[in-house]
């Protein structure tokens, strides 16, 4: 069982871009900004497939910050399977995610079950309430991370466990903050722009 998804084809040799809408998002929340960012890249934006009272996430959970770890196992080898399939389609060799908040964790958990899928990763607000298995193969992955410092949804010392967590794995990770919660903020970006020129 596949994903509905938007797809924009790029041209031939061109990155694939993947983007991951937060919850009560849809498919349409990134697909636009991902082409903006990178004109001519091809672009996919699945949509979550698990609703909660009537707002689309990819993954069930508890309540705030309590996952369903056997629907988060169930939708990461899901997704896992789309984005290698999507790569296979399009022929990237440089593949970008980008994911905020829900969107974020499953960009996250599908990253770590299979490291090396995404070339560069960008979450927004993500929260990993675990403590990852050591995956010495993300080494050199780039990533970003954006978070607020009072993001009552993503705690900042979880982003910071998280970014510590990945500097340990030889990845290339920036991390950039902004004063404020859990809405995406202007600096972010900016932020995306730098780290995707």
């Amino acid at each position: 069982m596949s994903y509905l998804a938007n797809r924009s084809a790029g041209t031939p040799g061109a990155p694939l871009i993947l983007t991951f809408h937060g919850t009560g998002g849809d498919e349409g929340q990134f697909h636009g900004l991902a082409s903006d960012l990178i004109p001519g890249a091809h672009v996919v934006s699945p949509r979550g497939d698990v609703s909660e009272m009537g707002a689309l996430r990819y993954f069930k959970r508890a309540s705030e910050g309590v996952y369903d770890m056997a629907d988060l196992a169930r939708a990461t080898a899901k997704m896992t399977e789309f984005v290698a399939a999507e790569i296979a389609r399009t022929g990237a060799t440089r593949v970008i995610g980008l994911g905020y908040s829900n969107g974020a964790n499953i960009l996250a958990s599908t990253m770590l079950e299979r490291p090396g899928l995404f070339t560069d990763a960008i979450l927004l607000h993500p929260l990993i309430p675990w403590t990852p298995e050591p995956a010495p193969t993300l080494a050199g992955t780039r990533l970003l991370i954006t978070a607020g410092r009072h993001d009552p949804i993503c705690p900042a010392p979880q982003t910071e466990a998280l970014a510590q967590y990945l500097q340990a794995q030889d990845t290339d990770l920036t991390l950039h903050w902004h004063d404020g919660g859990h809405t995406l903020a202007p600096s972010e970006l900016a932020a995306i722009q730098d780290f995707l020129a």
